[in-house]
């Protein structure tokens, strides 16, 4: 039997299909330090993770919608059966445009204790909640690692609305790395915003191209504007993401992947 540390390093050697591709981690820290504000960032696939300052605590803003979405669907009364109206009431509205009244409705239906649940299922390691749920710990590390297979923590029932609601995000909130995604890549994503303040910036996405699958986070904090956040979300997300435009499937079909090192 192969042991759990010998499949974690067999993994960490392993190549990806990803090839060679790399995010520009050097240029991405380069732009950052040059931006008002303090930025933190991680870039993960199947087996390999990047980053900087990948633990930096941050409050959620608006990126926890996107848990409290996969909490919902999770639910004992909802996962079994088919989605009502009074349900896409809550869930369009909080994710597409990022509405807060239903996001609240939400939270106060899942609670605490359904998102640890999911927080624990998704490995998550930091992650806190708050009385006010804009408040809740979050930070880039995690993220990545909850948004790089975040279709397969939702019910099999329920993935394709959950998947459309983050692929659909209103146009007027496709800024940043909504801008900044490579051609021939599918993105599936949120952001999080302090009011429009510029005090909190933060994205979280998943790219897709066939099997391939990348996940990015990142995290802002005092911006000074929020269209300096936006700029400097935009700034970061092209410098990661550079050369993924030239990165195609393998042909033929793909083994499933193995999960992540559990230190990763």
């Amino acid at each position: 039997m192969i042991t759990a540390l010998c499949a974690a390093a067999c993994l960490a050697a392993a190549p990806t299909s990803l090839g060679a591709w790399e995010p520009d981690v050097a240029a991405a820290r380069a732009y950052a330090e040059q931006r008002p504000g303090v930025v933190s960032f991680a870039v993960r696939t199947d087996g390999r993770f990047w980053g900087h300052r990948t633990t930096r605590g941050v409050p959620s803003a608006s990126v926890l919608k996107a848990m409290l979405l996969v909490a919902y669907l999770r639910r004992g009364d909802v996962r079994a059966r088919p989605l009502r109206r009074a349900d896409k009431r809550l869930l369009a509205p909080m994710v597409r445009r990022s509405d807060d009244v239903t996001a609240t409705r939400v939270r106060g239906i899942v609670g605490d204790a359904g998102l640890y649940r999911l927080a624990k299922v998704a490995r998550m390691q930091r992650f806190k909640t708050a009385p006010i749920w804009g408040m809740s710990r979050v930070d880039a590390r995690d993220q990545t690692r909850f948004f790089l297979h975040i279709d397969r923590f939702v019910p099999p029932r329920h993935r394709s609305y959950a998947m459309t609601l983050l692929r659909t995000v209103v146009p007027s909130q496709r800024w940043g790395v909504g801008r900044a995604t490579p051609d021939g890549w599918r993105i599936s994503f949120k952001g999080g915003w302090g009011s429009g303040s510029g005090a909190v910036d933060h994205q979280v996405a998943l790219l897709q191209r066939g099997d391939l699958r990348v996940s990015v986070a990142i995290m802002t904090t005092s911006n000074g504007s929020h269209a300096a956040g936006k700029r400097t979300l935009e700034g970061v997300a092209r410098r990661l993401l550079r050369g993924l435009d030239d990165v195609t499937p393998p042909a033929g079909p793909r083994p499933a992947a193995a999960a992540p090192p559990a230190s990763s």
